[in-house]
């Protein structure tokens, strides 16, 4: 159940006991709650503490009148909403504004009226609730405005960070690292992946001999082919080189088929290349994708400076991978030994050839990967 509302507190300052003792009665009896104070001193030492919802002044008090009292209530903030009757057998006009200059709501004259009392009492109260309830709302709209700043800053921030993780992960991935609150994201650390490089062969000399606009537009087609098959296989894209580029598996989310996935990728890559090669041959472009995967530990982390950064893989496993793709025929996929090893019951290979690849030992094998077998 909803607690109800407690009753309008009411003080009353008069010196006359007697006076004090009728109104409290009389208050009372239509369920106010009173206090009262017998002076003018203590009516604003109680109200500073404990502010009312009306106040019942006594104009004529030997210690401090009330138009003294009331001008030194409308300094206290806490007070200065707060109604104030004076109660008065004066009725000279300039009383009455006097009363007024001081900051009185209204006024009562001795010997009161109670029908009058009970309207002046109601009125004023309503008017203190309304503007309680102004004030409420005030403070509401106040915390809503924080708040909604707070979010709005939350917001960009969020969209920041989205941002800088697009430039490496699929929108999809970037979303859930973000909503996951993975703060540590970036920063450096070990772990086995699965790296895929790939670049088109013949394309250095096609772009020496060809207008600067053919080339970009070529370019274009050819990232964004590319990239949307990297996303839609979950790689994080490391940086594209010109017409080649570098994605890896397993990190930053943990993916048990890395190198499966790097490979269906291959795959996919150079399907979709060949409508785009053959557009190109006119021209004399290039004549297919090579593609190198290795599998292998490296060090992951963000690489660069202030307003510049990439998430790289560095180690063995990465040059292992471009060393390949150098090596491999156009339209050939190389797949080193251990990459080869995770995937041989679902992958169909040639025999594997020997590699004389360049900073790495020697007799290194590379398995020609032509397709997936049938599950």
């Amino acid at each position: 159940m909803t607690a109800q509302p407690a009753a309008p507190m009411i003080l009353v300052v008069d010196d006359q006991a007697a006076n004090r003792r009728l109104l409290e009665a009389r208050l009372e009896e239509r369920g106010y709650r009173v206090t009262q104070a017998s002076g003018g001193l203590q009516a604003l030492a109680l109200a500073e503490v404990a502010p009312p919802d009306l106040i019942l002044l006594d104009v004529l008090m030997p210690d401090l009148d009330g138009f003294s009292v009331c001008a030194r209530m409308r300094q206290i903030p806490a007070l200065q909403a707060v109604p104030i009757v004076m109660v008065t057998s004066l009725d000279a006009r300039e009383d009455r504004v006097r009363g007024l200059d001081a900051g009185a709501d209204d006024f009562i004259t001795k010997p009161f009226i109670k029908e009058e009392l009970w309207a002046r009492v109601r009125s004023l109260l309503r008017v203190k609730t309304l503007f309680d309830e102004a004030q409420r709302q005030r403070q509401l709209l106040a915390d809503w405005s924080v708040e909604l700043e707070r979010r709005v800053a939350q917001k960009v921030r969020e969209v920041e960070h989205l941002s800088q993780l697009k430039r490496f992960f699929s929108p999809a991935l970037a979303a859930r690292l973000l909503a996951s609150q993975r703060d540590d994201i970036l920063n450096s650390h070990r772990r086995e992946i699965t790296v895929l490089f790939a670049d088109l062969r013949g394309f250095t000399a096609f772009a020496e001999r060809t207008d600067a606009g053919t080339l970009m537009a070529m370019l274009r087609s050819f990232h964004n082919v590319m990239g949307e098959l990297i996303f839609q296989h979950e790689g994080t894209l490391e940086r594209f080189t010109g017409d080649g580029f570098m994605v890896f598996f397993n990190d930053p989310d943990w993916q048990p088929d890395h190198t499966l996935r790097a490979v269906r990728l291959a795959l996919a890559m150079r399907e979709r290349a060949l409508p785009l090669l053959n557009q190109w041959q006119p021209l004399g472009g290039p004549s297919g994708l090579g593609i190198g995967i290795s599998r292998g530990e490296a060090t992951m982390g963000a690489i660069g400076f202030e307003g510049r950064l990439d998430y790289a893989a560095i180690g063995t496993v990465t040059n292992r991978a471009a060393r390949l793709c150098n090596a491999a025929e156009a339209g050939e996929i190389l797949a080193c030994e251990a990459a080869w090893s995770a995937v041989v019951r679902r992958v169909e290979s040639q025999p594997p050839r020997a590699l004389s690849l360049r900073g790495l030992p020697v007799n290194q094998l590379g398995y020609p990967l032509t397709g997936l077998r049938p599950l």
